[in-house]
């Protein structure tokens, strides 16, 4: 446990240049409070201690205002960024390297039992106050911008954006660490209104004009 620790520590100085020395962040990075306390409460999950496992995650959520169940499994160099309204459902599957940011939901879409959280596969960016709901998988290297909100599985090195999500990138490759500013993703709905404004300007043009 505590080789994984020094992994998602690494993971917090790798992603966020604010991050100066340990100590700081043990004592402020509210997201890495919580992973701390996923980490013990998912070992007592594992030796059938659950509902001592429940407590402590509770316990990390009035704390820290990140809800992390400890029946999900999280891998190595996981980062929570600011943190705060972050949910990750009991099923859920995290790979390595993934990044999520504030508000987002790793939840469920009704009361079906078994595996009813998402997947999400390596090297994965979830912006903030995105939702991504259900039994599905996010493939390697995807990128889901903000506030999106994802139903359907989605293929690896994708990008992701819009309610509900749709992939408007594919660039068959793993997306590069720079990506992390996902402030940056393409926005559908707002291409859409500059190109409507584009046309009212031409139009406007032209009436002039006559």
């Amino acid at each position: 446990m505590f080789s994984v620790i020094r992994q998602d520590l690494r993971a917090v100085f790798d992603r966020d240049p604010a991050a100066r020395t340990t100590l700081e962040v043990f004592l402020t990075y509210a997201g890495f409070q919580a992973l701390l306390a996923y980490r013990f409460a998912h070992r007592l999950w594992r030796m059938r201690l659950r509902l001592l496992g429940r407590l402590v995650s509770q316990a990390a959520r009035w704390v820290t205002g990140v809800e992390i169940h400890p029946g999900a499994s999280i891998g190595h160099g996981f980062f929570i960024d600011h943190g705060m309204g972050v949910v990750i459902g009991e099923t859920t599957e995290i790979g390595d390297y993934v990044t999520l940011f504030q508000g987002v939901t790793l939840g469920g879409t009704g009361k079906e039992k078994g595996k009813r959280h998402p997947t999400l596969g390596n090297h994965v960016v979830v912006g903030s106050g995105a939702k991504v709901l259900g039994n599905i998988r996010i493939g390697d290297s995807v990128k889901i911008g903000a506030n999106s909100v994802v139903l359907r599985s989605v293929p690896s090195n994708s990008t992701v954006t819009g309610i509900p999500g749709r992939i408007v990138k594919s660039i068959g490759e793993r997306v590069p660490e720079e990506a992390m500013d996902h402030a940056n993703i393409p926005d559908p709905i707002a291409e859409r209104f500059d190109l409507m404004e584009r046309e009212l300007i031409d139009l406007r043009k032209k009436l002039e004009n006559d």
